[in-house]
């Protein structure tokens, strides 16, 4: 169905939509109960029946999505002549019930490096609501053998096989994503953190490794060219500072939770501070 492939899209870009659903019908209408369409901020898929209702459904559902509502909403219509419109007549002559629920962005995490920390880490990530991108330059790295204990995943997980310039997918990903960089090999490494810096649609960029490997990667990253501004936007190391240990599932523990933590600062923004009253 068109409007459930509109869905997967926009789920996989990251972007917000209304899913509206007539929900009951009253004499006669331009469609039957259970007729659905899907509205961005830019385009809509599939229809509920076209005229007045829809125009003024797309038009609350722009409006939902421009102020960040996440609560569902029914919009009920007279289909008559004699009915109040704000947009064209539409004289069927039945009533219509539409139900409005925002489908909100899901948060988008990507995996460089399914080593031993990085497939704990993207187990434990499964089982999470979001977009799980995993990418190796190893084939061995990303078969499905391996990969089977990701087979029960509630997250849509993408599998990125890359075996020269992985660097590429940083540009490829949604925008918002947040990026953690632990392949095998520092050099691959290096190559991402300065491909992440150069790309603005990012969330967060985490890097895994010591403070030695750090102080090298900060110096290589200024010789190519980035501000000291640019290079604080990696954190190093990943997880939570109080949660110690060097073990693979340690490691996952730690670096998962502190996404969850960021996560849930995105759903719930800090409300304004406001200043004090001179």
């Amino acid at each position: 169905m068109e409007w459930i492939r509109a869905v997967q899209h926009l789920r996989e870009q990251r972007l917000p939509a209304v899913l509206v659903t007539v929900i009951s019908v009253r004499g006669h209408s331009p469609r039957e109960a259970g007729a659905k369409m899907v509205v961005s901020a830019e385009r809509t898929w599939a229809t509920v029946g076209g005229g007045n209702l829809e125009m003024v459904a797309v038009d609350r559902a722009r409006a939902m999505i421009a102020e960040g509502l996440t609560q569902p909403e029914v919009l009920e219509f007279a289909l008559s002549d004699k009915a109040p419109y704000q947009q064209a007549v539409q004289c069927c002559g039945g009533e219509v019930k539409l139900l409005l629920e925002p489908l909100a962005a899901v948060p988008s995490v990507a995996i460089f490096g399914l080593g031993h920390v990085g497939l704990e880490l993207a187990r434990i990530l499964a089982r999470h609501d979001l977009e799980l991108h995993l990418v190796d330059s190893r084939p061995g790295q990303l078969t499905p053998e391996r990969l089977s204990v990701l087979d029960d995943a509630v997250a849509g997980v993408h599998v990125h096989q890359v075996p020269v310039l992985p660097e590429l997918v940083v540009g490829e990903l949604p925008p918002g994503t947040h990026v953690l960089v632990m392949t095998h090999d520092h050099a691959e490494d290096a190559a991402l953190c300065d491909a992440a810096l150069r790309s603005e649609h990012l969330a967060t960029i985490g890097l895994i490794g010591s403070s030695a490997k750090w102080a090298r990667f900060q110096r290589k990253l200024a010789e190519d060219g980035n501000s000291p501004e640019a290079i604080a936007r990696i954190t190093t190391p990943i997880g939570l500072p109080d949660l110690s240990g060097k073990e693979p599932a340690t490691i996952a523990v730690s670096v998962a939770a502190r996404l969850l933590q960021m996560f849930i600062a995105e759903r719930n923004p800090a409300p304004a501070q406001c200043e004090a009253d001179a």
